[in-house]
């Protein structure tokens, strides 16, 4: 009678034991079959990701394109404007010269004037001569002035049309 009581103790315990283990197992397979779930979501938005990535490249690769072929259109006009700076900087190395020069001149015949002055002096009663023959002598004559004008004209234009060349 033993024998048959432990026998039946251990069919119990193998009963509870095969229960337990069956409800494990059903659990882990139901978790399995989540994370199988899961995984296949996560697939189907890796692919979906994947191909907006890939549009997105080629539009990028579309605009980059572009860009450089406006670039390469925008590059005369760039070195136009720089070709112009230089001949601007230039005319204005010409044009502060030609002051400089300017300047000294007329520090000298002011200079001139001044000891001119000194040497002979003026009467009090007389007036200063103020014809335009004075005026010509100190100043220059007019045609003067109008012609080193052409003169710069021509210079600007000679010097645009070497460089365009």
């Amino acid at each position: 009678m033993l024998t048959q009581i432990s026998i039946f103790m251990i069919a119990v315990a193998f009963a509870v034991l095969v229960f337990f283990m069956v409800r494990t197992l059903r659990s882990a397979s139901d978790s399995l079959e989540k994370v199988t779930d899961t995984l296949q979501e996560v697939q189907k938005t890796i692919d979906e990701l994947s191909y907006e990535v890939k549009q997105m490249l080629r539009h990028a690769n579309d605009i980059t394109v572009d860009v450089e072929n406006k670039m390469k259109q925008i590059d005369p006009v760039v070195t136009t404007v720089k070709n112009l700076g230089d001949v601007l900087a230039e005319i204005t190395a010409a044009g502060k010269q030609l002051s400089t020069t300017f300047m000294s001149k007329l520090q000298k015949t002011k200079t001139a004037r001044t000891a001119a002055k000194e040497r002979v002096p003026a009467s009090p009663s007389q007036p200063p001569d103020r014809t335009f023959q004075s005026y010509d002598a100190v100043y220059g004559k007019s045609g003067k002035a109008r012609n080193w004008l052409a003169y710069v004209d021509i210079a600007a234009g000679a010097w645009s049309r070497m460089r365009s060349r």
